[in-house]
C-alpha cells in the first residue's frame, strides 16, 4: 500500500529535485508567493517551511542571489552608461536584380541614466545622498510669534 502524496507537502520539496525546482525559480526571478503557487501551498506555508527546512531557505537564497546580481549589474551598467552594437541585416538588388545580402554594424551609446546613479547612491551611501539630512539645531527659532504676541496684547488692552 504506497502513500499518495498531493501538490505542497513538504517531503517532494526537500528532495534534490525538489529543491532544485525551488532554487530555478528564484533564479528565474518568481516571487516567493509565486513559488509557493507552483509548489501548491499558501505563501504563509512556505515562510513556514524556510524556518523548518533550512535546504529550502537555502536553495530559495542561492537562487535569489544570482538574479540579484544580475540585477544589481544592469543597474549599475545603466548608471554608468555603456556601448553596445547594433547588426542590421540589409537586403539590397545587385545590377541583374538578385538580393544581395549586407549586415551593417554600427556602435551605439546609452547614455548614463541620473535616476540610477541617484537610486545607487541613496542606496549604497545614504549618509551621504539620502533625501533628508539630520540637522540639529541649538538656541532659538524666531518664527516671528513674538511680535505677534505683543500686538494681539496691545489690543486687548
Amino acid at each position: 500500500m504506497s502513500i499518495k502524496r498531493g501538490p505542497g507537502k513538504y517531503h517532494d520539496w526537500i528532495t534534490e529535485e525538489g529543491l532544485l525546482k525551488i532554487e530555478g525559480w528564484a533564479r528565474d526571478g518568481l516571487t516567493d508567493e509565486q513559488i509557493s503557487h507552483n509548489i501548491g501551498i499558501h505563501p504563509s506555508t512556505l515562510y513556514e517551511w524556510q524556518k523548518k527546512y533550512p535546504d529550502i531557505s537555502e536553495s530559495l537564497k542561492r537562487g535569489k542571489e544570482v538574479i540579484d546580481r544580475q540585477v544589481e549589474n544592469a543597474l549599475l551598467k545603466r548608471a554608468l552608461g555603456y556601448e553596445y552594437e547594433e547588426v542590421k541585416q540589409i537586403i539590397e538588388k545587385d545590377e541583374k536584380g538578385k538580393d544581395r545580402k549586407r549586415i551593417e554594424k554600427t556602435v551605439k551609446q546609452v547614455a548614463p541614466d541620473t535616476t540610477a546613479q541617484m537610486f545607487w547612491l541613496k542606496n549604497r551611501k545614504p549618509d551621504e545622498w539620502r533625501d533628508r539630512q539630520n540637522i540639529e539645531h541649538s538656541g532659538n527659532i524666531n518664527t516671528g510669534l513674538n511680535k505677534l504676541d505683543s500686538i494681539l496684547e496691545q489690543l486687548k488692552e
